[in-house]
């Protein structure tokens, strides 16, 4: 079974120590067998054999690519990413080398084999090839003695994606002087089974025939056992912003599930520069920008009052002593200390937040609203809250119908939001938390938002895309729910591209061992794009989903729910927010209760 994610493929191999066939998935023998090594596992560091970093001033003094080309250590500082800093990625805790410009600082991969310890749904490579794309095979090495096989492929550090990327550096270090050309670092993520503890990951071999596979770091990703997701938004963009100086965010999210000691995600995804996190509470909402009590102070690290995040890197607080009411707004102040000129953002958050004052400082600890003047239809950096304890996640992947778009705002009445007052109010099954990761204007294939720079557009990335980041990064996560579609048949985009696409999301899931249940795209028709040749994909696109041959465990027929049987290309006018391609209140409530809450736990067929 293989997975493939602009650089990231898996295939599992299982020995006579391995997993029982129980397990998720088919187990599948790499071309040559597992790799094996003779050597005793080395720390990285000790591995290093290849020199990607110079100071502009020296650019001889390392080699990258075997051309004399290298990464600019000036750049990697403005971004945040200086010798020995820690990169929480994906979920994923990354040290970045503590070496100075000019040592050797990165392996190019040939069968060695690396000391990593730990347990949990993945291992994380911080990686970019040279001379081209390059994959091979490697295994991991389990302390009970088994092993399983992988296939790790890296993206060109100078034509790879940007919208994969971890990090872009906008120049190149030559012999003949610095390029203006971007430079890209990934992360790439390839599953482990599920509660193995790690011993140690042989990397492939190198092929002689493609680019060179270069490893700065790798680590074991624990997306949080014993955690559940509460609240959630995805990033969509990169756009500018006040500037905001020395201002407090007094964000607004409303809790799915609940639960004792709460955490929280700041990502600072697509970004150039780091930002300084000054301080941060978290609030049940009283009235307003007010905090019904006084708002809870969070750490970072260990009990720092604020945090500091490199560009294309996230963080999460300490667990705090909050315990989250479920289906209750809360109050997420961020302290923003310097000046900020552009943020990553979700859009369309259907609800005002709040915002201090020019030089107002550290307000987070503020219980009335009194000091936030200005208001905002958007979350910046914060993309999660999290409480300890409860069964896990269910998460909705979708466009502007999940993000909630014409619905009325401050209402929670996404379609997510009515699943997961159904899921808390009921005994028969887990109480789930639901995790919203609707971007308004997604597609499964094509990014809408390239991926790098500030800019307008907060479409996203594709589905595919950011499936690592918004849905197998989640805590807990348990289920994916799939609900696009739409926008890609509207912009062009064939059937035959988007069942591809739903095929890619559902392979991957289902290598981290999630439920997959997917959804038909909804009618369109008086909308001014949804011509017939748009209806006809759709209907081609549904009729896939619907005869679900295996890809999926699971689906929804949404389009039934909205359409009107009279004229079923057209959304039922009572369901309908006025523009026919959105549900109102109505629609998104149907959908909601459409849903059999049993088709999405883990288990149940």
């Amino acid at each position: 079974m293989r997975v493939r994610r602009w650089g990231a493929t898996l295939t599992l191999l299982l020995t006579a120590t391995a997993l029982p066939a129980t397990t998720t998935g088919t187990a599948t023998a790499a071309p040559a067998g597992p790799v094996q090594h003779p050597h005793r596992p080395s720390p990285l560091a000790e591995l290093f054999d290849n020199t990607a970093v110079s100071d502009h001033s020296g650019p001889g003094t390392a080699d990258f690519d075997g051309t004399g080309h290298s990464l600019c250590a000036q750049d990697l500082t403005a971004a945040g990413w200086t010798p020995g800093s820690v990169l929480t990625i994906d979920g994923a805790r990354l040290g970045w080398p503590d070496t100075a410009p000019g040592a050797p600082d990165n392996v190019v991969a040939d069968g060695q084999a690396v000391a990593v310890r730990g347990r949990g749904d993945a291992m994380t490579f911080l990686v970019a090839a040279t001379g081209g794309t390059a994959s091979g095979y490697g295994t991991v090495r389990y302390r009970d003695g088994s092993r399983g096989s992988y296939e790790l492929t890296a993206p060109d550090w100078r034509s790879g994606p940007l919208s994969a990327k971890a990090v872009a550096l906008p120049h190149i270090n030559g012999a003949g002087g610095q390029l203006t050309e971007t430079a890209r670092l990934y992360v790439v993520t390839v599953p482990l089974r599920a509660g193995r503890k790690v011993a140690a990951v042989v990397l492939p071999k190198a092929s002689g025939t493609a680019g060179a596979l270069h490893v700065f770091a790798v680590a074991v990703r624990d997306t949080g056992r014993g955690r559940t997701g509460s609240w959630a938004a995805s990033t969509g963009g990169y756009r500018a912003v006040g500037p905001w100086t020395d201002r407090t965010l007094r964000l607004v999210v409303h809790s799915g599930a609940g639960g004792p000691r709460a955490r929280i995600r700041i990502a600072n995804t697509f970004a150039a520069a780091p930002v300084e996190i000054g301080a941060a509470s978290v609030a049940v909402r009283g009235t307003g920008a007010a905090a019904d009590g006084e708002p809870v102070p969070l750490t970072f690290g260990r009990g720092r009052t604020g945090t500091h995040i490199p560009a294309g890197a996230e963080a999460f607080s300490d667990p705090a002593p909050f315990t989250v009411p479920a289906g209750t707004d809360l109050l997420v102040s961020i302290h923003l200390p310097g000046t900020v000129t552009a943020a990553p953002v979700h859009q369309e958050a259907t609800q005002l937040s709040y915002l201090s004052a020019t030089g107002s400082g550290d307000l987070t600890g503020d219980a009335g609203g009194g000091a936030y003047p200005e208001t905002m239809a958007i979350w910046p950096f914060l993309t999660g809250v999290d409480v300890d304890g409860g069964p896990g996640s269910i998460v909705a992947l979708g466009d502007s119908i999940t993000d909630g778009a014409k619905s009325t705002p401050g209402a929670n009445h996404r379609w997510p939001d009515v699943l997961a007052r159904r899921f808390q109010a009921q005994s028969a099954l887990p109480r789930y938390g639901v995790l919203n990761h609707g971007i308004s204007a997604n597609h499964v294939v094509a990014d809408r938002y390239q991926g790098d720079g500030v800019s307008t557009d907060t479409g996203g990335v594709s589905a595919q895309h950011r499936l690592e980041r918004d849905v197998l990064a989640q805590p807990s996560a348990r289920t994916v729910v799939v609900f696009e579609g739409i926008n890609d048949v509207r912009w062009g985009a064939s059937a035959e591209e988007v069942i591809a696409g739903l095929r890619a999301i559902a392979r991957r899931a289902h290598e981290r061992g999630l439920r997959v249940v997917v959804a038909t795209v909804g009618p369109c028709a008086g909308y001014p794009d949804c011509t017939p040749a748009v209806d006809a994909r759709r209907q081609a696109v549904n009729a896939f989903v619907r005869g679900n041959d295996g890809a999926f465990d699971a689906t929804l027929d949404f389009d039934a729910v909205l359409r009107d049987p009279q004229q079923p290309q057209r959304m039922l006018p009572a369901y309908d927010s006025g523009d026919h391609l959105h549900p109102g209140d109505t629609g998104l409530n149907a959908l909601g209760e459409s849903v059999n809450l049993g088709a999405l736990v883990p288990g149940q067929g």
